[in-house]
């Protein structure tokens, strides 16, 4: 199955769609979300062929106002991305330096979350392994191959509750 490229321009309330692999293939949309299907039956009129076997990748013209609005958003989207990746970075590392001499519940309470996130923030925090250590406890099956172990204070293990009827 063969995929055609389709431009769609605005033209007044519509979307011109051209399918310029195809000379002379042309039609026309209300909305973009409609093109794929107007510009397939299109293409399959042409050629003879069912409209299932034809594959299309709109392509919008738009103006280059528009087209720089969007660069900017993206961009926007990314930095929002990487800055809730470093924050994410910089909570662990809080979280571990603090539960070196606190414990998970006064370290959440110093960061402003529960202990619980504190826990999961030490869970989620990458360490690397020495690799003495990496081999030790592959070895003694602690450490599945391919995973980190964790150095540091983790607070303590939750106790088992027995929950009663």
């Amino acid at each position: 199955m063969t995929a055609y490229r389709v431009t769609a321009r605005r033209a007044g309330d519509w979307w011109a769609l051209e399918v310029p692999d195809l000379p002379g293939v042309f039609s026309q949309a209300k909305r973009l979300d409609k093109a794929d299907e107007a510009a397939r039956e299109a293409i399959a009129v042409m050629l003879d062929v069912e409209i299932e076997d034809v594959e299309v990748e709109i392509e919008p013209v738009l103006p280059k106002e528009a087209v720089q609005a969007l660069k900017a958003a993206e961009k926007a989207e990314k930095d929002a991305e990487d800055a809730r990746k470093a924050a994410q970075k910089a909570m662990q590392e809080a979280a571990a330096t603090l539960t070196e001499s606190l414990s998970q519940r006064d370290a959440g309470r110093v960061l402003g979350v529960s202990f619980q996130r504190v826990s999961q923030l030490l869970k989620a925090r990458p360490v690397a392994p020495t690799p003495k250590t990496a081999v030790k406890a592959v070895k003694a099956g602690r450490v599945r191959a391919g995973h980190e172990e964790r150095s540091g204070k983790q607070g303590r293990q939750p106790r088992e509750r027995k929950l009663s009827r």
